[in-house]
């Protein structure tokens, strides 16, 4: 349980930084990693048909979207440092960071 909630502290630290910075900068301008574009271009080509405006959970956590996830990111094991944190997600991108909003991935 302390090294969850240390985790959680972390993401939520994470999430503080980054939808600042979404908010505050153009996202066309925006790259957090060097790799931004490969990321997304991967992540297209796994994940074609998900909806990322809305999040439903059950395509995040259910056992046959962690069959999907587990290799995508592991693709990027040696090129994105921390390539394997859990990371805080608001489940619609219109709406802030709230208990009812977020979701832990």
């Amino acid at each position: 349980p302390r090294v969850e909630l240390a985790w959680a502290m972390k993401a939520h630290q994470h999430a503080q930084v980054y939808f600042n910075l979404i908010s505050s900068v153009d996202p066309k301008f925006l790259k957090l990693t060097k790799v931004d574009d490969q990321i997304y271009g991967e992540f297209r080509k796994t994940f074609r048909d998900l909806k990322i405006d809305v999040l439903d959970p059950e395509e995040l956590k259910s056992e046959p979207a962690k069959e999907k996830w587990r290799p995508f990111c592991l693709r990027f094991e040696g090129v994105v440092e921390d390539f394997n944190y859990g990371t805080l997600l608001r489940l619609d991108c219109r709406k802030d960071y709230t208990e009812e909003n977020t979701i832990f991935g």
